[in-house]
C-alpha cells in the first residue's frame, strides 16, 4: 500500500521575537496559518528506508528533515520502520514557508498509519522543528514559545499573493542578525533577514509596502479579497509566484 499525504505551506501572518534565550534560541509569538501550496509525500513499507525528490531542488540527504522524522520515530517505537519515501517538492526551500518542516510532520503522520504504531507524535515533534507540532493539526494558530505552545484559532476565508525571489535564507543566520538589529511589526525577522541578504531589500521595494515577509523569509506575501485579486498582484511579476488560500485544520 502506497500512502500518499500532502504536506502543505504556512504563511506567518505576524511575528514577535520576544528574547533570545540562555541556551542561544529565541522565543517567538505569531500567528500561522496553512495555505494550500503544498509539497506531495509518497510513502510505503519496503526492505530498506530511501529517499527520492523531485520537483523544486531540494538537499537529499540524512540531514534531510523526512528522514530526521524518521529516525526519531524508530528510536520512539524501539524498531526499525523501513519505508521507501518520495517527495514532490512544491515548497521553496529557504523562504519562510515550512515545507521542512510541513514534510517531517506529514512523515511522522504517514509512518504511524502506515506502521500502526500507536505513539504521541507531539513528543517528537518538537525535537525535530520549531514549526513540526503545529503541521500535525494545521489550520489557524497562535503559536508562542518556539512554536511548540499552540492556541487553535477560526480559520478566514482568505487568499494570498506569495513571491519568492529564488533566494534560500537560512533561518539561523537570520536569528543571529536580529541579536544585533532587532525589528518592528508585523515581522520582527524582516530587517534581519535583510541584513543577513542584502538582495531582500531591493525585492522587497520593488512588491511595495503592502506586501508583508513570512517567517525568517524570504518569501513574501499580500492578504487578497479573492483568488482574482490574487492573480493579479502575481501577474507582472518575474520570480516563482503562488496564488492559494487559507486552510483549515486536517487533524
Amino acid at each position: 500500500m502506497t500512502l500518499a499525504l500532502p504536506a502543505r505551506a504556512k504563511l506567518n501572518l505576524d511575528l514577535e521575537v520576544i528574547r533570545r534565550t540562555d541556551d542561544g534560541f529565541h522565543d517567538v509569538r505569531t500567528t500561522i496559518q496553512a495555505i494550500g501550496v503544498h509539497d506531495l509525500l509518497e510513502m510505503v513499507a519496503a526492505g530498506q528506508t530511501s529517499l527520492t525528490i523531485s520537483g523544486l531542488l531540494v538537499a537529499n540527504s540524512h540531514e534531510n528533515s523526512i528522514l530526521k522524522a524518521h529516525h526519531a520515530l524508530e528510536l520512539a517505537v524501539g524498531r526499525s520502520l523501513p519505508t521507501r519515501f518520495h517527495l514532490h517538492k512544491r515548497i521553496p526551500p529557504g523562504s519562510g514557508m515550512g515545507g521542512a518542516s510541513s514534510d517531517a510532520a506529514a512523515a511522522l503522520r504517514g509512518l504511524a498509519a502506515l506502521h500502526r504504531l500507536d505513539v504521541d507524535l507531539r513528543a517528537l515533534a518538537m525535537s525535530i522543528g520549531a514549526d513540526v507540532t503545529f503541521f500535525l493539526a494545521g489550520g489557524t494558530a497562535r503559536a508562542e514559545g518556539r512554536g511548540e505552545k499552540l492556541t487553535s484559532l477560526p480559520t478566514p476565508q482568505a487568499w494570498f499573493a506569495i513571491a519568492w525571489p529564488g533566494i534560500e535564507l537560512s533561518t539561523a543566520s537570520v536569528y543571529l542578525a536580529w541579536d544585533e538589529v532587532q525589528g518592528e511589526a508585523p515581522n520582527q525577522l524582516l530587517r534581519a533577514a535583510e541584513r543577513a541578504e542584502p538582495r531582500l531589500v531591493d525585492f522587497a521595494e520593488r512588491l511595495g509596502p503592502r506586501w508583508q515577509m513570512t517567517g525568517s523569509g524570504s518569501a513574501f506575501f499580500l492578504r487578497c479579497t479573492d483568488g482574482e485579486q490574487a492573480r493579479e498582484a502575481t501577474a507582472s511579476l518575474d520570480c516563482w509566484t503562488a496564488v492559494t488560500r487559507a486552510v483549515g485544520r486536517w487533524a
